[in-house]
């Protein structure tokens, strides 16, 4: 599916600007030829009336008898002329035409005075009439003329208009290009960091107005910086933890090679199961914890009865707990629910519970709790183990920590230091309190994951 480029905010602005001189330029021209063509039709009216009023000043000299029409009298300037701009009739009160400029155009009689607009032929005609004590004069104009005369003078305004218009375009581009200027500095600024340089850009060497953006940027380069270094941290943290199982197996499996005996054989193969074992376990928990990282896909959340879960996980674990000796079991308390990924909160409480199994001594005891606290649905586990010591609660959900203290046993306990961090990534996906205390009686650890109210 293609997509439209997006448009530069350079060519959008200056599209619209140039839209906007256009229509103003537009309305300008209009305007002026409606402003032109009101005044000078208010002209040529004063100019009718100074027409009649000089011909009805000089009405006496017509008398009852006709006098020969300009026309008439000037027959070679008529020629060249063409037509009058200007016609003029005199009457006597009873509608008797005494004279007229020119005889083709045939005013209609009026016998009030005033404007008025009439139809001549196929001419429009702007008449005005003066009626006198002796006899009525009257002057009109052709509608075209002054027509043709607006347009003449709107036309000249065009080509200053278009002047103006190009002006004011280069002006416009050439002041956008400098405006815009800092905002390809920023850009470029931006365009020269580099994984190794992501240090905040200074916002001193900007306008105000690229601050809010170039605080975007900066926090964005702040949490890809943190995220990097998270990153790199965990891959050395993970290649060390690895290094040491594959060691370990290379060493088992000299000792398988070197076994004199059937019973020196199986001895090293059941070390080297162990190692492999452990092998995967790391490498399966490193694999949980790359799919929790805040880039991952979003959760996919429904209706998670935490009852049902903590019986299935015991049930999962069951076996591993009777060869160990160790009594684990379920406590339910009604039908507790949350809104959640139900995959992840079996990784979240298969974790618990093999950290539980790792560090809880043979014949001690492990329960895995659904329950409802405060209005809140809760998952606890607890055991009857070391325990982890109140300095180390925080520190414990670090990735590759391992506690200082040992099992009942009196071996440090194998783990890969990753479980607690798995679980406190499920749990902040999901909004959950996760919490460490002492179990009931003072002896082991328990864990709390709260879950938000419904």
């Amino acid at each position: 599916m293609s997509t439209r480029p997006v448009q530069s905010i350079h060519h959008r602005v200056l599209l619209w600007a140039m839209g906007a001189l256009v229509a103003g330029a537009s309305l300008l021209v209009g305007i002026s030829y409606w402003t032109l063509a009101h005044e000078m039709g208010e002209v040529f009216e004063d100019n009718l009336k100074q027409v009649a009023l000089a011909v009805a000043n000089h009405h006496g000299t017509y008398g009852m008898a006709r006098t020969p029409s300009l026309a008439e009298q000037l027959p070679r300037v008529y020629e060249e002329y063409g037509k009058f701009e200007f016609v003029t009739a005199a009457w006597t009160r009873s509608g008797t035409l005494l004279n007229r400029s020119d005889p083709a155009v045939n005013l209609p009689f009026r016998s009030r005075s005033g404007l008025s607009v009439v139809n001549v032929g196929q001419e429009r005609w702007h008449l005005y009439t003066i009626v006198l004590d002796d006899g009525i004069v009257q002057a009109a104009q052709r509608d075209g003329e002054r027509q043709a005369l607006a347009r003449d003078t709107g036309s000249v305004l065009i080509l200053p208009a278009l002047v103006m218009l190009a002006l004011l375009a280069g002006m416009l581009t050439l002041a956008l290009r400098r405006g815009l200027a800092p905002l390809a500095l920023a850009a470029s600024e931006v365009t020269t960091r580099s994984v190794e340089a992501l240090h905040p850009i200074a916002l001193s060497a900007h306008p105000p107005e690229l601050h809010l953006l170039i605080g975007a940027i900066n926090d964005l380069m702040a949490r890809l910086g943190g995220a990097l270094s998270l990153q790199r941290l965990f891959l050395a943290d993970a290649a060390h933890e690895l290094r040491t199982p594959i060691t370990a197996l290379r060493l088992q499996l000299q000792l398988l090679e070197r076994a004199s005996d059937e019973a020196q054989r199986e001895a090293a193969l059941m070390q080297l199961r162990a190692g492999i074992d452990r092998a995967q376990h790391l490498v399966e928990q490193l694999l949980q914890l790359s799919r929790l990282a805040p880039e991952t896909p979003a959760l996919r959340r429904e209706a998670v009865d935490l009852a049902e879960l903590a019986r299935s996980t015991v049930g999962r674990f069951s076996a591993r707990a009777d060869d160990r000796n160790i009594d684990l079991g379920a406590v339910t308390e009604g039908t507790p629910t949350v809104h959640a990924d139900v995959q992840q909160l079996a990784i979240l409480l298969n974790n618990l519970v093999d950290n539980a199994l790792r560090h809880t001594p043979p014949g001690g005891r492990i329960d895995v709790a659904a329950q409802v606290d405060q209005g809140r649905p809760c998952l606890r586990v607890t055991d009857s183990g070391p325990g982890i010591s109140a300095a180390e609660r925080e520190r414990v959900f670090d990735r590759f920590y391992r506690g200082t203290n040992i099992s009942a046993n009196g071996h440090a306990p194998h783990g890969s230091g990753l479980g607690l961090a798995i679980a406190r990534a499920v749990a902040e996906r999901h909004g959950a309190d996760i919490t460490l205390g002492e179990a009931p009686g003072g002896t082991g650890l328990r864990v709390s994951v709260l879950f938000p109210a419904r």
